[in-house]
């Protein structure tokens, strides 16, 4: 079932009495069973709003509380997690973490094979795309591959509509990228789109994604109806500034939760093979028509793709940022690939370490 499939809803026979803030963060009757185990251990529900190193804070039904958390996977922004809170005095700690629905995963910004879980149990992605600038189509089919790959819908939202004098021709463009994707045009000093973005997003927990100075604060602060995460200028190189350094969960007027996600200079490929099929779902489509199952779209004939270029069907462009990524996520996979072979051969090394250390029975 997908993450949009489930509704936020309490039930009276339910074996949890959910609060109204618990819904309002998105707790409904199948988080309610998954709880269920934990019942009568004196363990209490809540969503992380925020990880800040060996600390998250957890929102509960009697309020945020600043929890402990360590062992196991580590807790994410979105994580619905189980809460122990001892009667000694001692600070709540996490205890379990509940299914993750969706989880948004880039590569390591360091280049470490492990992926960087940004956000988790998120039903809608937007990627935001200034217009104050002509709209770099690489970078959005990249964001793009990312959400898909989560299992989220992807939203584009084309923001600072109000710099662009052509923001109709620019929204065409992006829309001949966005293959299956809804785009809105917004502005937050006009208040264009607004409306759309606030239908969007009711009742749903969001995610923006995107670079630095692309307006994500200032439409969270749009959205919220009030400041609550600070806004930068662009600097003087039209580049953006890092105004967002954490993520964090921002409760919506209209009963949605949003995630204002730190400005991404790198958008790394991880584990994204249905994520770029779906981004490039009509490269895709093309490649059932190639003559070669095993066609490289490179020179070989009969080849469907190189066809559609050759037509003026599909442009170079959209080929050459496909195979960019592709190469990428292949790049990725092998080094993930290393890494767990790795781990499992210091596995066994430890293993016949330690065999040699234990003294040979006695015949």
């Amino acid at each position: 079932m997908s993450s949009q499939q489930h509704t936020r809803s309490t039930s009276s026979s339910s074996s949890f009495p959910t609060s109204d803030v618990l819904a309002a963060y998105g707790w409904d009757a199948e988080r309610d069973t998954e709880f269920a185990p934990y019942l009568g251990h004196g363990l209490i529900p809540g969503r992380i709003a925020r990880v800040d190193r060996s600390l998250c804070e957890v929102v509960t039904a009697d309020g945020t509380v600043r929890a402990a958390h360590g062992g196991g996977d580590l807790p994410c922004t979105g994580d619905w997690a189980v809460l122990e809170t001892p009667d000694d005095g001692r600070e709540p700690f996490v205890a379990a973490l509940l299914t993750r629905r969706t989880s948004l995963v880039r590569s390591q910004a360091s280049g470490r094979s492990a992926g960087q879980v940004l956000a988790v149990n998120v039903d809608l992605i937007g990627a935001v795309v200034p217009l104050d600038t002509p709209p770099d189509l690489g970078r959005l089919e990249r964001l793009l591959t990312l959400a898909w790959e989560s299992g989220a819908r992807p939203l584009v939202i084309l923001t600072k509509a109000d710099l662009a004098a052509d923001a109709d021709d620019l929204r065409a463009d992006v829309e001949a990228v966005a293959m299956g994707v809804d785009v809105v045009v917004a502005s937050a000093v006009t208040g264009e789109g607004l409306d759309v973005l606030d239908a969007y997003t009711a009742g749903q927990t969001v995610a923006l994604i995107g670079t630095s100075g692309a307006g994500k604060s200032t439409l969270t602060n749009a959205l919220a109806g009030t400041e609550v995460t600070a806004v930068q200028a662009v600097r003087g190189d039209g580049k953006g500034r890092h105004t967002t350094t954490w993520r964090e969960l921002v409760p919506l007027p209209n009963g949605g939760v949003l995630v204002d996600t730190p400005g991404m200079r790198g958008v790394g490929m991880y584990d994204v093979g249905e994520g770029l099929d779906r981004t490039f779902s009509d490269i895709d489509a093309l490649v059932a028509d190639c003559r070669f199952a095993d066609c490289t779209h490179d020179s070989e004939p009969g080849c469907a793709v190189l066809a559609a270029i050759e037509a003026g069907e599909l442009p170079q462009r959209r080929l050459d940022s496909y195979r960019k990524l592709l190469r990428e996520a292949r790049w990725m996979a092998s080094r993930e690939d290393h890494r767990i072979r790795a781990e499992r051969a210091r596995e066994w090394k430890l293993i016949h370490k330690e065999m040699r250390r234990s003294p040979s029975p006695k015949k």
